[in-house]
């Protein structure tokens, strides 16, 4: 195992958002449907060390996907952690620190990894520890990114964005439940019949709630919030997987602000 390297490295991811998705046939597979890159991220220092550890804003944390990663690529090192997206609300934030994380011990250890490799690595980690199951590919691109079947496809998208994250939903709950894993499946595959690459984020997130709806996923809370977003002239969904209100079109209706971003996961400068 590598435990040394030139010096601490830097790298940040952007957070995701996946307003429509329809699970994957195998565990193996990504997921079908259609998501975004947001400004608000991860950012991972990665310094070589004998041994793995990994923190959150400055708190000693357990970080599976990120614990995973490095195990793949035969390294160990102290990982530090900087989320300006809340994590476990349905931001792909996990990815972001998985993807980012790969990134930098690439550069940090000098390991000669393709882009290619790190993110089919960031990728196996995250599904074999149950966080996620595609962020990491809309987050190493940016922008709108959708598969309906054809393969990864990608399109640039400026749109504003309001959010507020009443709570989180682990994704192994969902996806261990094969009778909710079909409905949402069925949806979904509905949904995506009705996408076009030319839609507008206010049309997205509409096709969206009519999902979060047929899906069983939207709590009173949600509903709620998504009423309030829409008696103001907005449009607003549900983050998957959380109990996340995402909106555009209202004025400051929700609490956090941000924007959809057309940059995926970089090196910092200097790096």
């Amino acid at each position: 195992m590598a435990t040394r390297g030139p010096s601490s490295i830097t790298a940040s991811a952007p957070g995701s958002v996946t307003p429509i998705f329809v699970p994957p046939q195998s565990p193996q597979d990504g997921s079908l449907g259609v998501s975004f890159a947001i400004e608000d991220g991860v950012d991972a220092v990665v310094e070589p060390s004998t041994d793995t550890s990994v923190s959150l804003d400055e708190e000693p944390t357990t970080f599976e996907p990120v614990e995973g990663v490095l195990r793949q690529l035969d390294v160990s090192a102290a990982v530090s952690l900087t989320a300006s997206v809340p994590v476990g609300y349905g931001f792909g934030a996990s990815g972001a620190a998985t993807l980012a994380t790969a990134l930098a011990a690439n550069e940090a250890f000098d390991l000669g990894r393709s882009r290619e490799e790190l993110l089919e690595a960031a990728h196996r980690a995250e599904v074999e520890a149950g966080t996620g199951l595609g962020d990491v590919f809309i987050q190493d691109r940016g922008g709108l990114v959708w598969n309906t079947g054809d393969g990864l496809q990608r399109s640039e998208l400026s749109a504003d964005l309001e959010y507020t994250a009443v709570d989180g939903i682990a994704t192994s709950t969902v996806l261990d439940d094969e009778q909710t894993v079909e409905r949402v499946r069925e949806c979904g595959q509905e949904s995506l019949s009705r996408f076009s690459p030319e839609i507008s984020l206010r049309e997205l997130l509409d096709l969206s709630w009519k999902f979060v709806q047929r899906s069983g996923f939207a709590t009173d809370r949600v509903i709620e919030e998504v009423q309030r977003v829409e008696q103001d002239g907005g449009a607003a969904s549900m983050a998957m997987l959380g109990e996340t209100v995402i909106a555009t079109g209202g004025q400051n209706v929700l609490e956090r602000t941000t924007r959809i971003s057309n940059e995926g996961a970089i090196l910092a400068a200097g790096s």
